[in-house]
């Protein structure tokens, strides 16, 4: 089964990071919250706490088949902040490994020059940010191995466009109706 993780850092948007994990791990997928801080307790946008599974140095990145990145101020800044997480980031890029972002979180993969000649969506107002991109206004955007999403509105669709890609579309839109997502 599929090895996803998805990074937290102070600041970040709780909705779409744990949404996110709670679909991923209904449809049967691994996937870690991975502190990018010292501690593997990362607080929230809104002062919500969250105890991360692990530490980014744990993290056997070889293993993993998607990195997922949700947004949240400052969350995102102190992601992108992070050069080991950038490193991977290239290097699944480089790869055509999945990177999956949300709200802000696009923005890295533009300013990191990832997105020239794809399509890509980020919260509304920060499309500047998505260098090279041919901006949509979709819920969520897939093109090839990247994966972006416009905001906390948009979780839902987001983590169910994470469960589809490995997963099928069939077991995403049933996980879906469970969910009483568009049912």
């Amino acid at each position: 089964m599929a090895k996803i993780a998805i990074f937290l850092a102070d600041g970040f948007e709780e909705i779409e990071a744990l949404t996110v994990v709670d679909l991923c791990r209904r449809a049967g997928l691994t996937i870690d919250m991975v502190s990018v801080m010292k501690d593997v307790f990362v607080k929230g946008s809104h002062g919500i706490e969250v105890k991360a599974d692990k530490l980014i140095g744990d993290v056997k990145f070889d293993e993993m088949d998607m990195l997922v990145l949700p947004g949240g101020m400052p969350g995102t800044t102190n992601l992108e902040k992070t050069d080991k997480l950038m490193e991977q980031i290239r290097a699944f890029d480089d790869a055509k490994k999945y990177i999956s972002a949300i709200c802000a979180a696009p923005g890295i993969f533009g300013r990191a020059g990832l997105l020239n000649g794809k399509k890509a969506c980020v919260f509304p107002g920060l499309e500047g940010e998505l260098k090279g991109a041919d901006v949509q206004m979709t819920e969520t955007t897939v093109d090839g191995h990247i994966l972006t999403s416009r905001g906390m509105g948009t979780a839902l669709a987001f983590g169910l466009a994470i469960v589809e890609r490995f997963c099928g579309k069939e077991t995403a839109d049933e996980l879906g109706k469970k969910v009483v997502y568009r049912a």
